[in-house]
């Protein structure tokens, strides 16, 4: 019984990590669309949201049969409460991406504005903060963790400072609003797959040390 039960839990780490993967070439891709400003590889990542859609609930429903069937204690437990945890954050991770690919159609419609701000560094924050919370599950590091945690303050910098220019544009640009509140909101999808990513983090510390760190100060 212990045998299958641990073969068990082995099949739910290696379809949380699958389910990762996929969530990250979405936020790959969605980068590549926020900077060629693609509205068909947005459109591409909307339809095959589903596919996200479904593995999340199948994670769920193996998760919770298993606790059901074998009452799983310790850490057997914890690696069972933290990946239904983790696998609702990748599911969100998906739908931020689809979201900014929503921004990106509609952006597509718009006349050009004049105002202009690089994505790619954000973007690039945000995607190095899910793999190294997902590296930190593979390799139960608690080390790496706490490093994506610390990582966020970078991205909430940068969305304020987002926030801070689209309004002084938007002041000088009143016609140009629509354009600009799409753009801002990508930004804060953006900080929300970082807020999620850091979720994740936290989950992996509560993992490995069974001590829950969310809304504590580093």
């Amino acid at each position: 019984m212990a045998r299958h039960f641990h073969k068990e839990l082995e099949k739910i780490k290696k379809m949380i990590l699958s389910l990762g993967a996929m969530v990250e070439e979405r936020v790959r891709r969605i980068a590549t669309a926020i900077t060629e400003r693609d509205g068909d590889l947005a459109q591409e990542l909307i339809r095959s949201d589903f596919e996200i859609d479904e593995m999340e609930v199948e994670i769920e429903e193996e998760c919770l049969k298993i606790m059901a069937l074998h009452q799983p204690v310790a850490i057997d437990l914890r690696f069972l409460v933290a990946v239904i945890k983790i696998n609702n954050d990748l599911e969100r991770i998906a739908d931020e991406t689809v979201n900014i690919a929503q921004r990106i159609k509609t952006m597509t419609k718009d006349s050009p504005a004049s105002f202009f701000f690089d994505y790619d560094p954000m973007s690039a924050e945000v995607e190095n903060m899910l793999k190294l919370s997902l590296d930190a599950l593979v390799n139960m590091d608690v080390d790496t963790a706490f490093k994506v945690v610390t990582m966020d303050d970078d991205v909430d910098s940068i969305h304020r400072q987002v926030y801070q220019l689209i309004c002084d544009e938007m002041a000088h640009h009143p016609d140009q609003m629509a354009f600009l509140i799409n753009f801002y909101l990508i930004s804060r999808h953006l900080e929300r797959i970082g807020d999620h990513a850091t979720n994740i983090a936290e989950e992996v510390i509560y993992l490995i040390e069974g001590e829950i760190v969310r809304h504590a100060d580093y």
